[in-house]
């Protein structure tokens, strides 16, 4: 498996952070925006076929969580498949709004 690269890109209200493999032109997901200063909505997740299986889109939550923690933001999942691992993951509720 190729290492998967993860950025940040944002502006002051909506963000995403985004998965790519080299070799790859697809890229996988997460999007959100801000509720408020200090709160990220989770909102979406989006792995094209050419990704899954990988686990790239589980990657993505947890380098949120990991900035979260390293920045002082919470995060409130609104993606099904954020709030999944949110339940999967009572580690995480110290970065939970």
């Amino acid at each position: 498996m190729n290492e998967v690269s993860i950025t940040r890109e944002m502006d002051a209200r909506r963000g995403r952070y985004v998965a790519r493999i080299a070799g790859s032109d697809a890229e996988a997901e997460l999007t959100f925006f801000r509720d408020d200063p200090n709160v990220f909505v989770a909102d979406h997740t989006g792995t094209p076929v050419a990704l899954r299986g990988r686990g790239i889109a589980t990657q993505l939550v947890e380098r949120m969580v990991a900035d979260a923690r390293q920045e002082g933001f919470r995060i409130r999942p609104a993606c099904p498949f954020v709030v999944a691992l949110f339940s999967q993951h009572p580690d995480w509720s110290d970065v939970h709004a």
